[in-house]
């Protein structure tokens, strides 16, 4: 190497500060959902089958839930910090959110409480997650990220 560094794009400076912004939100629905409760989540449009649905998580669920959350900012912010362990901490960030699918969807009847609406939302989170993993993972490749 010759000591010059590469040039930052936009891009990355864009798919940054847009991962912080989503999954900001996630983490001030969680914030809010401890916080505040059932008003909260009232006040969000939860119906009160899905406020009972949130509230009833088994331990676990409640372990995972910020896991996968917190992890998700924190690889935000190491992406606009350019360390490369950004997409290692978005990859337990998904991973971490697919439990919590496997919970909603598969070991429980979530799925029916939900709706569609919310099987829509997990399902761009789970790409957004993706994706955020894949370019992490590109821009270290090209030494953008170190």
């Amino acid at each position: 190497m010759t000591g010059t560094t590469a040039k930052v794009p936009w891009h990355l400076w864009l798919v940054g500060i847009l991962a912080l912004l989503f999954n900001g939100f996630g983490a001030f629905d969680y914030v809010m959902s401890m916080m505040k409760g059932a008003d909260y989540m009232a006040s969000a449009g939860m119906t009160p089958d899905q406020i009972a649905f949130k509230q009833g998580y088994p331990m676990w669920m409640k372990f995972v839930w910020p896991i996968g959350v917190w992890t998700a900012v924190a690889a935000s912010v190491l992406l606009l910090l350019r360390k490369k362990t950004a997409s290692i901490i978005f990859v337990a960030s998904l991973a971490a959110f697919l439990v919590s699918v496997l919970y909603t969807y598969v070991l429980t009847d979530g799925g029916s409480i939900w709706g569609t609406p919310m099987t829509v939302v997990s399902a761009v989170i789970v790409a957004e997650l993706v994706f955020l993993a894949w370019y992490s993972r590109a821009m270290t490749q090209r030494s953008l990220l170190r």
